[in-house]
């Protein structure tokens, strides 16, 4: 924490000290926030921003969460904390709540304003504590004043250059190739060496397939394993078949496939940095010849041949609902008559919702989903599992399975957290704090949407219908579980 020195006040000066450093006016402590900006008494934002605390959480001591200022001042909470809420600049708060948004507050947390300590997740909570204390008009009339009374400007509280949006623009329309190919990068391309400090040793990023909520740092690299090994079942994969993995990460379900279950395979992604060390895994463990991995778009498979079985895991979601015809005739296409497709992504609970009649102000003055679609996954917009289902079936598909692994993906990542939580300091040492923060940040946030429900993932298999019309697969699921 930032425990910014108190000096005396025994002695005035009228020249400003360095930038960002606290002086004497008087009789109060003032601190020179940079360059440009009038400073600001430390005494009268500590009261502003403690008046701003009580209105939106509560009262002091009536809260399960302690609170520090960037005085070192600390309100301790009514009963154990399970995190403390840091506002780590005199202004923070101000700039966190105005405009009130999703994207103000999360820009406030990426740019060091704001912290949480110890558990993050327990914090996503905070939003309907907010919601549920600023319903009447008097009570936002006074929380405006103190909100305005704070500094509004102080160095190092800025992160808005580093949003996606002018590099996504510039690469052309929504979902046109080259454009999903710079969104890809964007959130792959942080570098290889950062995934490896939460991922498991086969660097698997989608949720893992537990056997129990217990241990799950310790038990990652099994539950990937068992995540792998299930997919491959589902699909019954046999020596000598075909397969295509769109969106294929890492390799790790190639690999799997090809040494566990006899196949050839072709992994597919838009990420440099992701093939680059796919390929080098591939050769290390003798598997080129019958396992590569290629840089192609999901709509450029028509010169790779026919392919018995296919996969696709955590790829739908960069897809765009409104493209989800394109991507399953692609992958139909793709494969023989009574070929299998497992499709694994993630769905919106919300999407599947009646909208409101307020649910404009939710879209364009909340401004939900702005924190993933600006600096975590460019214009990735989640569907319902209906229109993903929908779509694949007005394609050709045939529904054969469909399995909820939700709960899994919130244990998978409490499981990253921790082990990222644990490796912070390497972290920031290969990117910087603004991309742990953000990590941190949608992992806890992610964790605390499949928790309650408003995230879903799902695997669905389907089908391509063979000349008779059917698709060849057991009566029975337990092929799958074995």
């Amino acid at each position: 924490m930032e425990n910014m020195p108190r000096p005396r006040t025994d002695s005035a000066t009228t020249e400003p000290p360095s930038r960002g450093r606290e002086g004497a006016v008087g009789n109060r402590v003032v601190t020179y926030s940079r360059k440009g900006t009038p400073p600001h008494d430390n005494e009268s934002a500590l009261f502003h921003a403690r008046a701003v605390v009580a209105i939106i959480f509560g009262p002091a001591g009536a809260r399960s969460f302690g609170v520090r200022y960037w005085t070192g001042d600390l309100e301790p909470a009514s009963d154990t904390a399970r995190f403390t809420f840091s506002v780590r600049r005199a202004g923070a708060l101000r700039r966190m709540l105005l405009p009130p948004n999703e994207l103000s507050i999360v820009e406030a947390v990426l740019s060091g304003d704001i912290d949480v300590e110890d558990d993050i997740e327990a914090a996503m909570s905070l939003n309907a504590v907010i919601n549920g204390r600023l319903k009447s008009p008097a009570t936002l009339l006074v929380l405006l004043r103190h909100l305005l009374a704070l500094p509004k400007h102080e160095a190092g509280s800025d992160v808005r250059d580093s949003r996606a949006d002018k590099a996504i623009r510039k690469a052309g329309s929504l979902h046109q190739p080259e454009r999903d190919r710079v969104a890809i990068r964007y959130h792959y391309d942080v570098g290889n060496d950062f995934y490896s400090l939460f991922l498991d040793r086969r660097m698997v990023y989608s949720c893992a397939y537990f056997d129990s909520r217990e241990n799950v740092d310790q038990n990652l690299d099994a539950a990937q394993f068992a995540k792998l090994d299930l997919i491959c079942r589902k699909l019954q994969l046999t020596a000598g078949e075909r397969m295509l993995d769109v969106g294929c990460g890492w390799g790790g379900l190639i690999m799997h496939a090809v040494e566990h279950f006899g196949v050839s395979a072709l992994g597919i992604t838009l990420s440099d940095e992701q093939a680059d060390l796919a390929r080098t895994r591939i050769a290390e463990r003798g598997l080129s010849e019958r396992c590569r991995v290629e840089i192609r778009d999901y709509r450029a498979l028509s010169d790779s041949g026919v392919f018995d079985k296919a996969a696709s895991i955590g790829m739908v979601e960069h897809v765009g609902v409104g493209k989800l015809p394109v991507y399953f005739q692609s992958v139909h296409d793709a494969l023989r008559p009574g070929g299998l497709f497992l499709n694994h992504g993630i769905v919106s609970a919300n999407a599947a919702r009646k909208p409101s009649r307020w649910a404009w102000l939710d879209k364009y003055l909340w401004r939900r989903d702005a924190f993933i679609e600006k600096y975590v996954f460019p214009d990735s917009r989640l569907g319902p599992l209906d229109a993903v289902i929908g779509a694949a079936e007005a394609e050709g598909f045939a529904t054969v399975d469909v399995e909820s692994l939700r709960e899994h993906y919130a244990l998978t990542l409490r499981a990253w957290l921790t082990r990222l939580s644990r490796r912070q300091d390497e972290a920031i040492a290969l990117t910087d704090e603004r991309i742990y923060r953000t990590w941190r940040l949608y992992m806890a946030a992610s964790a605390h949407g499949f928790a309650s429900g408003a995230l879903n993932v799902v695997q669905t298999l389907f089908g391509k219908p063979g000349a008779a019309g059917g698709v060849a697969v057991p009566l029975r699921r337990g092929y799958m579980t074995r």
